[in-house]
């Protein structure tokens, strides 16, 4: 068994590479792109990491600003383990977030905000587009109807966690970034302009 990159420092958080699932084919992902690479880590994965595989890579999460469920897949797919691994991180004393592309309602069928606001203290949501158009071209979902159901997951997030933000990325053809900031204050959440190309 190779060693895998399960959990990885970006300035002062920890992040956390617990799936290469994903519910997007998104155009611009490195990882559709012939590459696995986020800064100087590899987050390849031979493997699903179990339970106690993640909560080994985690050194102390008090260390660190935040612990962030982020790699190179959705982390809302694996719901049970993130759930499991972030009541561990809160148990030791440690913030966590959950950076994802608002899809895990749509996914498993239930509103899993109340399941997700138990462990976690902060939501970043991946709108990426202000319209379903841009979105379709730039995400390529699997699931028809995805737009609609990230701007849902958005509205309904803040009822359940107080720190929500919703993220475009400045640099892809067609992206509004005002207008996707317009559209975050009608949901009711903060708006983060990311940069094309720029990780962390």
């Amino acid at each position: 068994m190779t060693e895998q990159t399960l959990s990885y420092t970006i300035g002062d958080s920890l992040y956390l590479n617990i799936t290469d699932r994903c519910t997007l084919r998104c155009a611009f992902c490195p990882k559709f792109n012939g590459s696995h690479q986020v800064h100087d880590y590899d987050l390849a994965l031979d493997h699903r990491p179990n339970l106690d595989e993640i909560i080994a890579s985690i050194d102390d999460p008090c260390r660190y600003e935040q612990v962030v469920f982020c790699g190179f897949g959705e982390p809302t797919l694996r719901l049970k383990i993130l759930l499991e691994t972030a009541r561990y991180i809160k148990s030791r004393g440690g913030r966590v977030r959950v950076n994802t592309d608002g899809l895990a309602n749509r996914v498993h069928k239930r509103n899993v905000l109340p399941e997700l606001s138990r462990y976690i203290d902060a939501l970043s949501i991946s709108l990426n587009a202000q319209n379903e158009t841009v979105y379709d071209r730039h995400c390529r979902p699997q699931l028809k109807g995805s737009y609609q159901d990230v701007l849902d997951f958005t509205a309904l997030a803040p009822r359940y966690i107080n720190d929500v933000t919703a993220t475009a990325i400045d640099g892809l053809d067609g992206v509004d970034i005002a207008a996707c900031e317009q559209r975050c204050e009608r949901l009711g959440v903060r708006f983060r302009r990311r940069v094309l190309n720029r990780v962390g």
